[in-house]
């Protein structure tokens, strides 16, 4: 059937497969994010949200300025974008109908900025934590446990959930500081991660200088989004980014959970039942994150440092 309504929003195509390797329909996710809705708002409220859409017959697209026909009742808010030097405007989705007519409009994956919408105050601190190619979840998981350690050596505490794909996220969730400083503590959090066990995690940026470690992206900061709690994933059964307790983060796998399981494994916002009360990071984790480079900025440089060493070997041999 094709033509219904739910929450003031009319749906489309419900029965139509949502992509390849899901193993769900259009009306599948209609009906996840509905039974979710109360766990994953939270999550969304007050932030530009970029969505991942697959639209039938084409490749995925990540949609961050919201389409000319977006209906009045979606919220937005205009943010400038550096990168292509213009103003983008993000929707907001702080509501059932906002949350419906995305899924209806085949939005799969739900990330959001960790800093509120129209300010530059960021809630939590992100470590993403990303196994090298061919690594088991495990990997990732023990490389999370680095990361709980080395915020308990600097008196923080933190929630992890898994990313949907093959990683966790560990969030830190903060008193409000400058942007910049928030920025140097993530980088320091990974620094002493990694210290933890550097046999088995790395923070180096550039993919060819991880030498199969795990990766402890710290540049999740300012603007970078990150997909939200609860937020499916474009990937075959269609997973969901979970929450899960520490206590039990050795005895899962992503495949846990799906837009078919967890529906009935909530009870409630389990994200915000995990998440420790906001800390002010410490004086000495900001300043050590001052001396360590932008991952992004350092990897740049370096990138042109070795193309002009290969042009120059070429020319030399």
């Amino acid at each position: 059937m094709s033509g219904e309504e739910r929450g003031g929003v009319p749906l489309t195509n419900l029965d139509q497969s949502l992509f390849d390797g899901a193993g769900a329909t259009k009306r599948d996710l209609v009906d996840y994010l509905d039974a979710v809705r109360e766990a994953i708002l939270p999550g969304l409220r007050e932030r530009p949200l970029s969505v991942v859409r697959v639209l039938r017959g084409q490749g995925p697209f990540m949609q961050k300025n919201v389409p000319k026909y977006t209906p009045d009742y979606v919220k937005t808010v205009k943010v400038w974008a550096e990168a292509s030097k213009r103003e983008i405007s993000y929707a907001v989705c702080d509501d059932r109908k906002t949350l419906l007519w995305f899924a209806n409009q085949r939005a799969i994956e739900y990330h959001t900025t960790l800093t509120y919408a129209g300010t530059w105050h960021q809630s939590h601190i992100c470590l993403d934590i990303d196994p090298p190619e061919g690594a088991g979840f495990a990997t990732a998981v023990a490389a999370a446990h680095l990361v709980r350690q080395a915020l308990a050596d600097c008196g923080l505490a933190g929630a992890v959930k898994t990313s949907g794909s093959k990683g966790v996220h560990v969030y830190v969730p903060i008193t409000e500081h400058e942007i910049d400083d928030v920025a140097a503590a993530t980088r320091a959090l990974a620094a002493r991660a990694e210290r933890v066990d550097p046999e088995l995690a790395t923070t180096a940026f550039i993919r060819e200088d991880r030498g199969g470690k795990v990766f402890l992206d710290a540049t999740r900061s300012g603007g970078v989004t990150v997909v939200a709690a609860y937020s499916p994933r474009l990937r075959p059964g269609a997973p969901v980014s979970f929450p899960v307790p520490w206590s039990e983060l050795d005895s899962v796998t992503p495949a846990d959970f799906t837009i078919h399981t967890v529906p009935g494994l909530l009870t409630g916002d389990l994200w915000a039942e995990l998440m420790p009360e906001p800390q002010a990071l410490p004086a000495d984790l900001i300043a050590q994150g001052h001396t360590i480079p932008v991952a992004r900025v350092q990897a740049m440089h370096e990138g042109k440092r070795r193309a002009k060493a290969r042009r120059e070997a070429g020319e030399d041999a």
